[in-house]
């Protein structure tokens, strides 16, 4: 029998049982991220992420079946560090101010965590981050990726913010909700217009300055349209 005969064959693409698999796993979910945040689900195909990845595509189908089981892996790798974050940032928050309790200081705590991340520059992160803007904007699927990835984190918000909010308007407070989504997920794509419209001014990129003003800037909203006197005065009128 010679050496040829002797050597114990592999399934093609399997992964072989060594501490090997899971780097080789997380090289795949990155190259996979990089394509799909630059050109979204239906832009990028198993092969290519395969080829970027410099594994066969058999691999790909035995770690994740499809390319939405690709995706949605993709997806939910990252969320998984984001949201106990921020779960973790509002409950200290809510538990140092006590009484003391504002709007603002519930809503700095939801964004703080996702800023910081964005603000160290990692290309990783920026790549998941414009992902989430791209899902978020799909009307086919993006509501239901997004509300199983990230409703848990975000039902604990809307309880933080009832503290805040004593009374409030039910109603109000998910459209609020729904605006700070849509300035959280524009603001992370860093598309680069508020560049060119401030001609330089500002800068998409700039977070030092997005952590200052963000969170002043969402609270005031949902102080407007939450509080009871200010649903009274807009029904009187």
């Amino acid at each position: 029998m010679t050496t040829t005969t002797k050597r114990r064959k592999v399934r093609r693409g399997r992964p072989l049982k060594t501490d090997a698999a899971p780097d080789m796993r997380e090289r795949i979910l990155d190259a996979a991220e990089d394509h799909f945040s630059r050109h979204g689900f239906w832009g990028v195909t198993v092969r290519e992420v395969a080829q970027e990845a410099k594994v066969d595509t058999a691999l790909l189908h035995y770690y994740f079946n499809t390319k939405r089981g690709l995706f949605d892996a993709v997806f939910e790798r990252r969320a998984e560090i984001i949201n106990k974050e921020r779960i973790d940032s509002i409950d200290a928050y809510v538990k140092a101010a006590g009484s003391a309790i504002t709007v603002e200081g519930v809503i700095d705590a939801f964004l703080q965590p996702i800023l910081r991340r964005a603000a160290t520059g990692d290309q990783r992160w920026h790549n998941y981050f414009a992902l989430i803007a791209q899902v978020n904007n799909t009307p086919a699927w993006g509501g239901e990726t997004m509300g199983r990835t990230f409703d848990n984190v975000i039902h604990h918000l809307i309880d933080a913010l009832r503290k805040a909010l004593p009374d409030v308007s039910e109603q109000e407070l998910y459209w609020s909700y729904h605006f700070l989504s849509g300035a959280l997920t524009l603001t992370l794509s860093q598309t680069g217009r508020i560049d060119r419209l401030s001609e330089g001014l500002c800068k998409s990129s700039d977070f030092e300055a997005i952590r200052e003003r963000m969170a002043p800037f969402i609270a005031s909203g949902f102080e407007r349209l939450c509080k009871p006197q200010a649903v009274k005065r807009k029904k009187a009128t």
